[in-house]
């Protein structure tokens, strides 16, 4: 794995965060990002301290050999995409008690709120290049 790469790693079951990463990957027209679910064998290699951790709650981004979680995680993929998203990594200046606080009341609630698969996302053909497992 390159230390440049850009992953983001996400609840795989989750609709919400599924419906998060169609957003991402419709606007990540230079294929910055690569996506690997929380329950898949890419998320055991690299991530394993924060999967013992139980931190399936989490989107985890991974650039540069940092590790990225939470809220912040969220404004550094901001910061990190095309057009006028890079405005919101602005957000920063929140402190991380307050944004990891609603972050953390939203990830309680997305299963109620938006649904679970019973399946982790399936990658299209188009999207098997950037779709790790």
């Amino acid at each position: 794995m390159n230390s440049n790469e850009s992953i983001i790693f996400f609840d795989g079951v989750c609709t919400l965060c599924n419906g998060v990463i169609d957003f991402i990957i419709k606007r990540d027209h230079s294929r910055r990002f690569k996506y690997a679910s929380l329950q898949g064998n890419m998320a055991k290699k690299m991530i394993k301290s924060y999967l013992e951790k139980g931190d399936l709650d989490s989107l985890i981004f991974y650039k540069g050999g940092n590790i990225y979680v939470e809220s912040s995680a969220a404004l550094h993929i901001a910061r990190n995409m095309n057009g006028l998203w890079p405005l919101l990594f602005g957000f920063m200046i929140v402190p991380k008690f307050i944004r990891d606080g609603v972050y953390r009341w939203v990830a309680r609630n997305r299963y109620r709120w938006f649904g679970k698969r019973n399946t982790c996302r399936i990658a299209t053909p188009e999207e098997r290049a950037y779709l790790l497992d």
